[in-house]
This record gives C-alpha cells, sequence and structure tokens, in this order.
C-alpha cells in the first residue's frame, strides 16, 4: 500500500540560506520530514504559526503540477519524471519580489515567465496519465470557488483549474490575510527576506512531492533538468 496520499510536482529551493528561511518560516522542513521553531521576527500582526498555518503542510514550493492521487505506482510515475527532466533545460528569470497576492504573500518571479509557462504546461499534460479522475465531491468544491468557464473546462481535463493560461507561478508565504495585515507582514519580511533571495532564480530540478496522511507533504526526489 502507498504511503501517501496524492503526489505533485513543485519547485523547491536547493538547500541553502534561501531555503532553510523559508523552511523555517513555515515551520515545516519538507525534506527532513520534520516541524521547525519559527524564526523571531518583530513587527507582525500575528504569530508567525498563525500566519503561516494554511501554507505549512505543504513546505515550501512553487507548484508546476498540481496535487494528484496516483494511477498506476509511484515507480511508473518516477521513470516517466526523470524522462521529462532529462529532456529539458533549467530555465532562468530575473529574481524573486514579495509579492502580496489578493489576500496574502507569496514571492514571484521577474522578468520573461513564458519559459516558466511552458516548462509548467508540458509537466501537465505529460505526466496526466499519472492522474486518477477526481471525484464528484472534489470537482464541486474546485467549482463553488466561482470558476470562470475557461477556468472549469481545465479543470475538467487537468483535474484543477489554474493550469495552462490560467497558471501563475507563486511560492506561497502566509495564508488568508486582511490587506493591512498583508502589508504589516510585508514590511517586517522583506528586509530579512531581500538578501537571501536568488539573483538570478534559475529552476534547475523538479521535486516530486508526496501527500502523506497525516496531510504533510515531503520532498521524495529532485530531478535535474539536464536536457
Amino acid at each position: 500500500m502507498d504511503e501517501f496520499k496524492r503526489y505533485a510536482v513543485y519547485y523547491a529551493p536547493a538547500p541553502g540560506p534561501f531555503a532553510e528561511f523559508c523552511a523555517q518560516w513555515l515551520g515545516w522542513d519538507a525534506f527532513e520530514g520534520i516541524e521547525l521553531p519559527h524564526p523571531a521576527l518583530e513587527g507582525l500582526p500575528a504569530p508567525i504559526r498563525e500566519i503561516t498555518e494554511a501554507p505549512r503542510k505543504y513546505g515550501f514550493h512553487g507548484t508546476l503540477k498540481p496535487p494528484f492521487r496516483l494511477t498506476g505506482t509511484r515507480a511508473e510515475l518516477m521513470a516517466d519524471l526523470a524522462g521529462f527532466a532529462a529532456a529539458h533545460k533549467p530555465i532562468e528569470m530575473e529574481g524573486l519580489a514579495l509579492t502580496r497576492i489578493g489576500g496574502f504573500l507569496a514571492l514571484t518571479p521577474m522578468g520573461d515567465l513564458t519559459p516558466l509557462e511552458v516548462l509548467a504546461g508540458e509537466i501537465v499534460a505529460t505526466l496526466d496519465p499519472h492522474r486518477a479522475q477526481p471525484s464528484e465531491t472534489e470537482l464541486a468544491r474546485r467549482r463553488s470557488a466561482g470558476l470562470s468557464e475557461r477556468q472549469n473546462a481545465l479543470l475538467t481535463q487537468w483535474g484543477y483549474p489554474y493550469v495552462m493560461e490560467e497558471f501563475k507561478f507563486h511560492l506561497t508565504l502566509t495564508g488568508k490575510l486582511s490587506i493591512e495585515e498583508a502589508e504589516t507582514v510585508k514590511a517586517a519580511l522583506g528586509p530579512v527576506l531581500a538578501p537571501l533571495l536568488p539573483t538570478p532564480f534559475r529552476i534547475e530540478d523538479l521535486c516530486l512531492f508526496g501527500e502523506a496522511e497525516d496531510g504533510r507533504f515531503h520532498l521524495l526526489h529532485r530531478y535535474t533538468l539536464s536536457g
């Protein structure tokens, strides 16, 4: 029996100060599979544990193929992901910016995003044979968010509404906040995070994550983009 409920393909930074701080910020190290103490940071509107509760279980990441239940075996998925990574080159953008997206904060890439968008779309399509179809309950939950006609079509085809031309790459840092709270967190977090942000921002590998029975995501393997 598989120990993971769902799988996903994410970007996650290689070990180093940037990855370490962001894992501590969220309070979850997806590679080691352990909770971490949050950093001491002044000027926040609430404890970090509350601010980061929603994204914590996923680990620090940027989604490339959203979580899906597996049809077939993990070995087959891993073989196809390894083959995909071996056929594709790393991609590079100018850097990352701390951005408020509606009611949450995330890091978003700067520069020409076309190669990233193409890569993500190819990952979604290439690995789709490994995705089990979502239940009607899952589909109804997604549709309750008020999807556009195109987003609903993407949900039907790919199991998720925010893929292909609706894809917006981001690395989530908080749960939903009021605009005032988000701006307060941004002002406190920005100066600490700024010297750690990679310039340029490169995606050099693809990370396979698995969701354990407790809902926490674990980094299972990195596949180098070596094409």
